[in-house]
């Protein structure tokens, strides 16, 4: 297996972020207004559209294309898939809802889990190795 390093993987995640900020941003606009990006009301949370579209909707599109593709568009693009560690075979829906939130926990302290892609052998982050998964390169 021939495992995505850490730049790679930065590239398919802004790939992705800035598909679901095409995506999001005209529903929040649609539903708080220019009004919602305004100083003042950044340090609060605008209303539960705001909690659907920013959390939940953004949750629920990458764990179903982890699901039925192995891979978000990003990683898609750059030919990367998210492979069991273990077997080598699809990881099970459990693996990829916890690989999810798994994200929290490499995210929390600086961002070192999300690094840790960097320096590990087999290039996981914490949250892959929480959930027991690996992201490989699928193409040259």
């Amino acid at each position: 297996m021939r495992y995505a390093g850490f730049w790679v993987r930065v590239v398919a995640t802004i790939i992705d972020t800035i598909l679901i900020l095409v995506i999001t941003l005209p529903m929040m606009i649609s539903v708080y207004g220019w009004d919602y990006f305004h100083e003042e009301r950044s340090r609060t949370v605008a209303g539960p559209a705001e909690i659907l579209i920013s959390w939940v909707l953004p949750a629920i599109a990458v764990i179903v294309f982890w699901m039925r593709k192995q891979a978000t568009p990003g990683k898609m693009v750059l030919y990367l898939r998210i492979l069991d560690a273990d077997t080598g075979n699809k990881p099970s829906a459990a693996q990829f809802v916890g690989r999810y939130f798994a994200y929290l926990v490499s995210m929390l302290p600086l961002f070192l889990g999300l690094i840790w892609v960097a320096f590990d052998k087999r290039k996981q982050g914490w949250h892959d190795k929480l959930a027991g998964t690996v992201v490989v390169r699928t193409k040259k």
